[in-house]
């Protein structure tokens, strides 16, 4: 952008130069034609209309820059906007981080408290069925004689309990 502007300011510097030359040149061959007294008034013109231009060109170049400055401006504040937003998510993802790495280490925890506890309850278990007597309940013949006896006891109380009704 900025060989453009100067590029337009040397371009429109160049034509302004030339009409100074040209204003100068003009005005003196007028003031040969035209009488001695409008001389001092020609050059007074020429004086005036180059003081404007040359107030002018300083107010364009300034207006053209203050323009660009801008444009930078709305740059700077959008790039300001996106590295501030840019912040604001790796926060967000380092405590997402965070409280996923405490909560896998809560899980390992559980998980290990958990082991534990089935190994303890294995143990009983095992010890339990030891006291079990699987033989004796395997036997087909010991397992029908345990029924027969749990059934006389059973009919026992029935007729105890129904003599008393």
């Amino acid at each position: 952008m900025r060989r453009n502007v100067r590029a337009d300011a040397k371009t429109k510097a160049a034509p302004e130069a030339a009409a100074k030359k040209a204003g100068v040149k003009k005005a003196p061959a007028k003031a040969k034609k035209a009488p001695a007294k409008k001389k001092p008034a020609a050059k007074t013109k020429a004086k005036a209309s180059t003081k404007a231009k040359t107030r002018a060109r300083p107010k364009t170049i300034d207006t053209g820059r203050n323009a660009l400055l801008a444009g930078l401006g709305v740059y700077g504040k959008a790039y300001d906007q996106v590295l501030e937003q840019f912040a604001n998510l790796q926060e967000q993802v380092d405590e997402a981080q965070t409280r996923l790495t405490e909560r896998r280490k809560q899980a390992e925890d559980l998980y290990k408290s958990l082991i534990k506890r089935g190994t303890a309850v294995e143990k009983e278990a095992l010890k339990a069925l030891a006291d079990l007597e699987l033989d004796s309940l395997a036997d087909r013949s010991k397992l029908e004689a345990r029924m027969n006896k749990a059934k006389s006891r059973f009919d026992d109380l029935k007729t105890k309990f129904g003599k008393a009704a």
